[in-house]
């Protein structure tokens, strides 16, 4: 199996599975562009190729070649080595659960 990301303007407007099975090639990518059309990008859950599985709303990045998830916060900033999201203060690891404050750019334990 393998899974494709339709990509429309940058964005991933939908993801499928494709069959997978023809050695010469990819017959899923194949019945894709003859069926459907469009740009399909082959992704992968887990993360062996383009940084991160697609979803839709993700950006495709063809510089970085990375699906990247919407900005959570205005604040966050990209890693580029993953293509994650990344607070600009690193969440505490005390084993209490945490949500991400925008408007003070910290931590607040949640319960």
């Amino acid at each position: 199996m393998s899974h494709w990301a339709k990509v429309e303007n940058g964005i991933v407007t939908q993801i499928t599975v494709g069959n997978n099975n023809d050695p010469a090639g990819d017959e899923g990518y194949s019945w894709l562009i003859n069926n459907l059309g469009g740009t399909w990008i082959k992704t992968s859950y887990n993360a062996k190729i383009r940084k991160n599985f697609a979803g839709i709303g993700y950006t495709y990045d063809p510089i970085r070649d990375a699906f990247i998830s919407p900005k959570p916060f205005s604040s966050w900033i990209l890693n580029e080595e993953t293509c994650q999201w990344e607070a600009p203060v690193p969440m505490p690891t005390d084993g209490d659960r945490y949500r991400w404050n925008e408007e003070t750019n910290s931590w607040d334990v949640v319960g």
